[in-house]
């Protein structure tokens, strides 16, 4: 099916969503160091310095579906934009730990709640037939953002002590840019349907290229009988939260945010000069990038179950190279790359990719904002938890580097297991006809 240039507008547009949380994600590593010696922080605190927009992450996606559902979607990223701005410049210019601390979780409420609402509204917006791959530029512009925030981070290395703060306050130009151009988008119309405006609806249908508007509108009057008051946890939606839950908790158990927040520091373990240590996840997102973008120009046609399956493969070898590489504790410098390099490339091509697609495709459109902000909020919870101990568990133990990553390895060996005799495939299907299919009617 062709895409045409309204749909792939409000998509690019909303996706930018994406850039900032992969820039806000990211963009931490390059200051890990620094913001260590400036506020003499211990393992723990560094951790939880670190950690503190993860934080921000969970609260986010714990509430960004109640907004959402009353509201519309729009609206609510329009503040969201708001928050990345000002977390962007509150970092930058603070010089107490605490406000630190305060704008690095206003960053990570950002994040979270993008990670719920971004991927829903690409999804209501979306035919079934493109979902995947426009669902899926959400995912590409998070590594994007990565990539950017990488890129940044070495070009602002050497321009003096506060070259942290250059880092961490350029993200004010893509969140300008993210606020003016929602302005330019229209509601999601599964969302007005909701609300009972469906001739509103019906005409950005229209606009997207959706076949039969007027029979998606009446499956979904079917399906959503209760409106926006349907609870998320009354039994019936028992398949969608297992599935959601098991494949965000195995996203983050792959290790992904302790490589994101922690590169420099990874590559510095493994014996890299502090420039080098500092070019190198350049290449990691790189990597992240080419591999996701490939895995969204087959989504659709190989499906969200066949990538996963290959990328959790892929995963445990690398993560366990990786981990016999810190074996003992003697630096293991050059290979580290080429192995993280095979996670990052097999992550981005499987978990990195579907994601958020496949969480925003399994729940129906009564509960969808509820579900997405489960499905996130676990997502967060892990992260949180994985990016916190990875400091206490490399600098507590001459071998913590083997300890992370042969844990990462054997979790995405259960995560292949739940995938491979789990989890269903959604690929060319409705969201209508995804919920008719796990028996959600």
């Amino acid at each position: 099916m062709k895409i045409n240039s309204f749909l792939f507008r409000c998509t690019l547009i909303a996706a930018l969503g994406g850039f900032l949380f992969g820039f806000e994600t990211a963009v931490i590593s390059g200051a890990d160091k620094t913001i260590q010696r400036l506020w003499s922080l211990n393992s723990f605190w560094q951790g939880f310095t670190i950690a503190a927009s993860l934080i921000g992450t969970v609260i986010g996606a714990a509430v960004a579906g109640i907004p959402a559902q009353r509201w519309g979607r729009k609206k609510v990223l329009m503040i969201i934009a708001l928050m990345y701005l000002l977390s962007a410049l509150g970092c930058a210019l603070t010089s107490t730990w605490v406000l630190f601390i305060l704008f690095r979780m206003i960053g990570g409420i950002a994040v979270g709640a993008s990670s719920v609402v971004g991927p829903m509204y690409i999804s209501e917006l979306a035919p079934a037939k493109v979902r995947g791959r426009l669902a899926g530029t959400f995912q590409l512009n998070i590594v994007a953002g990565i990539f950017i925030a990488y890129l940044t981070n070495f070009l602002f290395l050497h321009i003096g002590e506060d070259s942290w703060r250059w880092m961490l306050g350029i993200m004010v130009v893509p969140a300008g840019l993210f606020a003016l151009l929602l302005r330019s988008i229209p509601e999601s119309p599964r969302w007005l349907i909701l609300n009972n405006r469906d001739a509103e609806a019906a005409a950005i249908f229209v606009r997207t290229g959706e076949p039969d508007a007027h029979k998606l509108i009446k499956e979904e009057h079917e399906l959503s009988k209760l409106g926006t008051k349907e609870s998320l946890f009354n039994g019936k939606f028992r398949k969608p939260i297992l599935y959601a839950v098991l494949l965000a908790m195995f996203n983050q158990l792959s290790g992904i945010n302790a490589i994101l927040y922690y590169a420099p520091r990874i590559f510095e373990m493994a014996g890299f000069e502090k420039s080098k240590a500092f070019l190198l996840p350049v290449y990691i997102g790189a990597a992240n990038l080419l591999f996701t973008f490939l895995a969204m120009t087959i989504i659709d046609k190989v499906g969200r179950k066949t990538l996963l399956i290959t990328g959790a493969i892929g995963m445990i070898v690398f993560l366990a190279l990786t981990a016999a590489s810190f074996n003992g504790g003697s630096p293991a410098n050059f290979m580290v790359l080429i192995y993280l390099l095979g996670f990052i490339a097999f992550f981005g091509f499987s978990q990195g990719a579907v994601i958020w697609v496949f969480i925003s495709e399994i729940f129906p459109n009564s509960v969808r904002s509820q579900g997405g902000s489960l499905g996130s909020f676990t997502h967060w919870i892990m992260a949180a938890i994985i990016s916190w101990t990875f400091p206490i568990i490399v600098e507590g133990s001459p071998n913590g580097g083997f300890y992370s990553f042969i844990f990462y390895s054997l979790m995405m060996l259960a995560s292949l297991i739940f995938i491979w005799r789990v989890m269903p495939e959604t690929k060319g299907r409705t969201l209508e006809e995804i919920q008719k299919d796990l028996g959600i009617v």
